[in-house]
């Protein structure tokens, strides 16, 4: 299998999605923002630059529309949904933040999915490090597509 952001002499460009057909697809993806439980209560509560959540949640909309921005390769895609769910998980301790990205066209919204989950977590962490340095970010991951040619995805649980 070849990588397909390279053409036969090895160079970078974009795919040709021309000739593919638009399909109804969709993408989830995941990730967790690691945090004691003190500010994970801030972050629940209200901190001082306000509503944690209801931000990291407008910020993570606005970054899979930018996505084609960010990423070279991408193709600027026309969505048709970007939901994100931010879930406090004192188990982690930390918040469980999921993103569903949906369009109709030639190609897949993985990367808007990813970059809506990425940037809703920086967010969180730009608004919380003024009380905890030693915040992670972890498991960005896709957990499912469907639509296009590849057929669907599930990650593994």
């Amino acid at each position: 299998m070849s990588l397909t952001h390279f053409d036969q002499s090895g160079q970078a460009h974009m795919v040709d999605v021309s000739a593919k057909t638009a399909t109804l697809r969709e993408a989830v993806a995941e990730g967790r923002v690691r945090m004691t439980p003190e500010t994970l209560a801030l972050a629940q509560g209200g901190a001082a630059k306000g509503d944690v959540l209801g931000v990291a949640r407008l910020a993570g909309i606005m970054g899979a529309k930018r996505t084609a921005d960010l990423i070279p390769l991408c193709h600027p895609l026309p969505l048709s949904k970007v939901s994100l769910e931010l879930e406090a998980d004192p188990g982690l301790p930390g918040i469980r933040v999921t993103a569903t990205v949906r369009t109709t066209g030639p190609t897949g919204v993985e990367m808007e999915a990813l970059t809506a989950v990425t940037t809703a977590c920086l967010t969180i962490y730009d608004m919380l490090k003024a009380v905890e340095k030693g915040i992670e970010i972890q498991g960005i991951r896709l957990l499912s597509k469907t639509g296009g040619k590849s057929g669907p995805y599930r990650a593994a649980p």
